[in-house]
């Protein structure tokens, strides 16, 4: 497999996947973005060389389509004549399924499915991977070591993605909400905003990397930290009065069942 990477798409997850990917060491990466100002942007800022897509792809080793899923399907079209045989082509489009790039692509070309989540943004991504059927376990790996640059990796059943969009790749919208709860609850009990918000965030950067740590199952976590009759436990006898946590579980499978609607599957 050749060692160039092409990332295809300039955005924000685009420019986090070339900063990971130019940070651990890859030298041979090239670009394509269609927005000549963005452009000029990304070949100042990391000094790689932005092409044309059907360009950026020849002799490519893994292709990192980085675009919106109503994008892929022209971009594929433009870029097909020009993919290697032994190519791998990672897309982080959302929805869009191994089989609707295959049908694309020239017959063989691996493709791999991949749901990122934004805390890519600061090295601590979670991203789902599905290998497509001429992917083989070589090709699988070489990507999920790439997308380690950028966070954590798992490989699951393409018939997962739906749920595992739900959980990670929504997920970060969910602690967001919650954080959006927590701040204003310390607000409205006498807190700074700033201070609330601190006081947050490092909640949950801890309680985050505690559940990351430990081999205890969340609820045990939970139970330490509540005293019977104390301050946690009127807080949590409180969301369970609300229905919040049968709210956030309803939440989760929503999210999965609108993935499904979106993906056709």
């Amino acid at each position: 497999m050749s060692a160039r990477i092409a990332v295809l798409g300039g955005g924000v997850m685009g420019e986090t996947l070339l900063s990971a990917i130019i940070a651990a060491g890859h030298a041979d990466v090239v670009v394509a973005e269609k927005f000549p100002d963005r452009a000029d942007e990304l070949r100042e800022r990391y000094d790689v060389e932005v092409l044309d897509p059907a360009d950026a792809v020849v002799d490519a080793g893994i292709v990192l389509v980085v675009v919106k899923p109503q994008d892929v399907g022209t971009l594929l079209e433009e870029i097909s004549g020009s993919l290697a045989p032994a190519a791998v082509v990672v897309s982080l489009a959302a929805g869009v399924r191994t089989a609707t790039i295959e049908a694309r692509v020239a017959e063989g070309v691996a493709v791999v499915r991949a749901m990122p989540n934004t805390p890519a943004l600061v090295g601590e991504g979670m991203f789902g991977v599905s290998a497509g059927s001429s992917c083989d376990a070589h090709q699988l790996q070489s990507v999920v070591d790439l997308l380690a640059t950028s966070g954590e990796v798992v490989v699951v059943d393409e018939e997962q993605q739906d749920a595992l969009t739900a959980v990670s790749g929504s997920g970060p919208a969910y602690v967001f909400y919650l954080a959006e709860a927590m701040i204003a609850g310390g607000v409205e009990s006498g807190l700074d905003e700033q201070v609330a918000r601190t006081l947050a965030a490092q909640t949950l950067v801890g309680a985050a990397k505690l559940l990351n740590t430990s081999h205890d199952p969340p609820a045990e976590l939970r139970r330490r930290v509540t005293s019977p009759h104390g301050t946690t436990a009127a807080a949590i006898d409180t969301f369970d009065e609300r229905g919040v946590r049968d709210g956030l579980v309803a939440g989760v499978r929503a999210a999965a069942r609108r993935s499904a609607e979106l993906s056709g599957s």
